[in-house]
């Protein structure tokens, strides 16, 4: 069954749409539709990426706590910044993490990590994915943020997809 249907909502939902762009329901139709329902998930499913390998589930649950409490945390930071801009710039700066990551789904959940704790924003990936620029809002040591970077968010992601 899997061989024929790789995804059955696939071709569940091909067959549905083939219906409703036809605008029938004859017997013709039908057939048609099962066809396009059953050949186009099959020739598509050797593209189909292979999915993640989660290992330890409890440090990915402490690891959505971390960047929920990081997320409120630079908020403030980033909002008692701009308050501040006046009286004290704030310091903007570039930073190259080295990375130890290479799981691709790893360093996807690390670049949303990165793009979701305001102040930071992921800048440019490494080709051989050794290292990560990142554009930080307010940079006071650039090896105490990197430091930091790697322990609350790299290290739990190669544990989680190590």
């Amino acid at each position: 069954m899997r061989r024929w249907l790789p995804s059955l909502l696939l071709s569940a939902a091909l067959l549905a749409l083939w219906l409703l762009l036809n605008d029938a329901i004859g017997p013709s139709d039908l057939l048609l539709g099962a066809i396009v329902a059953v050949v186009a998930p099959a020739l598509v499913a050797p593209l189909k990426p292979r999915g993640p390998q989660l290992h330890k589930p409890l440090v990915l649950a402490r690891l959505i706590l971390q960047v929920g409490r990081d997320v409120v945390v630079s908020a403030l930071e980033v909002g008692a910044g701009v308050l501040r801009a006046g009286t004290r710039r704030p310091r903007g700066a570039f930073v190259a993490v080295p990375l130890d990551l290479q799981d691709p789904h790893g360093l996807a959940a690390l670049a949303i990590i990165t793009a979701v704790v305001p102040g930071t924003v992921w800048c440019e990936l490494a080709a051989d994915r050794g290292s990560l620029l990142i554009h930080v809002f307010d940079l006071a040591d650039e090896a105490a943020f990197i430091a930091l970077y790697k322990q609350r968010y790299e290290l739990p992601l190669k544990e989680i997809f190590g």
